[in-house]
């Protein structure tokens, strides 16, 4: 299954109002995989970015000029997302930027027609699914990075192709409890790139017929596990499942 982790940055809150797309960021996962295949681009939106929406992504009028217009890029990244499953924490904002530049694009030519997102993609929301599970709670992407556990400390701004990243992290760990320690190809192959999960890197181990290789920890891997643990006991309320096992 391809999915494609998205988020976009705009000059403003409403598209009905001429606000327009000003970055667009996307991760590839295929089979609960991160592929390292990305899309990031930032785009001239071709009109001033208002104060408010600089104040959350801090990106300026200056930084965009130079930048390709909607037109100049809407191809590739149609064909990036074409076919995949969207998933976008509060979609109807994204998708409905997004839908409002093709109709602008579509309008100033005939062919190719690009769009509407959801007749060509699958949409799932991120926030829509937290709210179903954790109702009554906050359910901001800070706040479900609190909630997993996911370092987020790096985000002092929005930016699409950081928080599109942040948000696979959130979406894997709220949809299987775990990410994927592994980038993989497309074809779900592992390959021996840094881990999408921890800041480490994992591979295979080479066995020899009939003996297996024991690994022992290091003094600073033993010391991050009981770090976690301690994290875990205070979580539950003085105990962890691996206590029982301990000794």
């Amino acid at each position: 299954m391809r999915q494609i982790i998205l988020d976009t940055e705009t000059t403003g809150i409403d598209p009905n109002e001429g606000h327009r797309l000003i970055e667009i960021g996307g991760v590839e996962v295929i089979n609960r995989r991160l592929t390292g295949r990305h899309y990031h681009q930032y785009i001239n939106p071709e009109r001033k970015i208002d104060v408010e929406a600089i104040g959350i992504h801090g990106i300026t009028d200056e930084r965009v000029a130079g930048e390709p217009k909607f037109a100049e890029i809407a191809d590739e990244f149609w064909a990036f997302i074409k076919g995949a499953e969207l998933v976008i924490h509060n979609a109807s904002f994204d998708v409905g930027f997004i839908d409002h530049e093709f109709n602008r694009l579509n309008a100033a030519r005939r062919e190719p027609r690009l769009g509407p997102v959801r007749e060509h993609c699958g949409v799932l929301d991120t926030l829509k699914l937290a709210r179903e599970r954790h109702p009554g709670q906050r359910n901001s992407l800070d706040a479900l990075c609190k909630r997993y556990d996911i370092d987020n400390a790096h985000r002092t701004l929005h930016g699409a192709l950081l928080d599109a990243e942040i948000l696979a992290e959130v979406y894997l760990a709220m949809t299987g409890g775990q990410t994927a320690l592994l980038l993989g190809g497309a074809d779900g192959s592992e390959q021996d790139d840094q881990a999408t999960s921890g800041g480490g890197s994992m591979r295979r181990l080479e066995l020899s017929p009939g003996r297996l290789r024991v690994v022992r920890p290091s003094e600073d891997e033993l010391a991050a596990h009981r770090a976690k643990l301690e994290t875990l006991r205070k979580k539950s309320g003085g105990e962890c499942l691996w206590d029982r096992f301990d000794g």
